[in-house]
């Protein structure tokens, strides 16, 4: 049994390190506990804000604001968010399903398939188209996405039209695949740049016994990598999400700005909560800004509960939830 080693003034020196210790992580516990106090007080007070802010169009509204499919809170004072929740998941959505696979494919051939120099460029690549403001996209949507997509939506119209999502009878390039794609731009960084991280920390030892049970590379991947990166994946992609749905200038400069629920991604329709704040607020009266508040925190509402759910789904994997903690 080893013997504790006494100093100068005859105490312990194990005693004396453990007591550092403890001087040091009192204040750390409280200032991390102060900082977990502080956001969600933060959050707490955006809410009330919204709340209040948003009561007195509430009530002066003559429309339902669940169902109404107008917004005209400045004028007749009816407004409903039905249509705007409805494009901004829709576009949201759209924009997911693009962007995944696509940033998933980048994330692992950085990771296991690009050589050494490769990687590293493709990776300071990726980090910087995260880092575009959101002006730049939208400009670049309007500029050279709106006038490039009018001959692929004909074709998906002419070809796809029985289809409901290429259906409709006016096809343009400003749509809702338009938007969409846009979207999809711009959280593709994130989510690959995330989801390179979480594949490089998969063990190594997993890969090797895959390797020694003479797995090819792609099962390496399909066995070792991708079960373990899951849960990050997951978390990418609802960031990526979130970014997607409060998303305000890209899509305001490329939407119609339009009010109806319609399945058609070809046609001059469609609008987001986001988009229509920026739209409408600067002209908007006291009743028009406080109808903006309320779409504003059933966004907020909608952003939340898709966190919510990211974080249940990762905590189904417990050596992964307690990182992600």
């Amino acid at each position: 049994m080893a013997t504790p080693v006494r100093t100068r003034d005859g105490g312990s020196a194990l005693s004396r390190s453990a007591s550092r210790r403890s001087q040091g992580e009192v204040p750390f516990r409280y200032a991390s506990t102060g900082a977990g106090i502080l956001l969600l007080a933060i959050m707490a007070a955006i809410a009330v804000f919204l709340v209040v802010e948003a009561i007195p169009a509430l009530q002066a509204n003559k429309g339902s604001f669940f169902t109404t499919l107008t917004w005209e809170p400045n004028s007749s004072q009816s407004f409903g968010i039905a249509a705007l929740a409805f494009g901004t998941l829709i576009s949201a959505t759209l924009a997911l399903i693009m962007a995944v696979p696509v940033a998933v494919g980048v994330a692992l051939f950085i990771s296991h398939y690009a050589p050494r120099r490769m990687a590293g460029i493709l990776g300071y690549v990726i980090d910087l188209l995260a880092a575009v403001p959101s002006v730049v996209y939208g400009l670049w949507g309007v500029v050279f996405l709106v006038p490039f997509m009018q001959g692929p939506s004909e074709f998906l119209h002419e070809y796809l039209g029985f289809i409901p999502l290429f259906g409709g009878d006016i096809v343009t390039g400003r749509s809702m695949l338009t938007a969409s794609i846009v979207l999809a731009v711009m959280i593709l960084p994130i989510i690959a740049a995330i989801s390179r991280e979480v594949f490089l920390q998969v063990p190594r030892m997993h890969e090797e016994a895959a390797l020694a049970l003479g797995a090819t590379r792609w099962e390496v991947i399909k066995t070792a990598v991708l079960p373990f990166g899951r849960p990050g994946v997951i978390s990418a992609s609802m960031l990526g999400l979130g970014r997607a749905m409060g998303e305000t200038i890209a899509v305001a400069l490329i939407f119609p700005a339009t009010f109806g629920i319609s399945l058609e991604i070809l046609t001059p329709q469609g609008n987001s909560i986001a988009a229509n704040i920026a739209n409408g607020f600067g002209e908007a009266t006291p009743i028009g800004r406080g109808a903006l508040i309320a779409s504003g925190l059933v966004l907020f509402i909608i952003t939340l509960l898709v966190n919510m759910g990211a974080r249940m789904i990762i905590a189904r994997r417990k050596e992964y939830s307690g990182a992600a903690a």
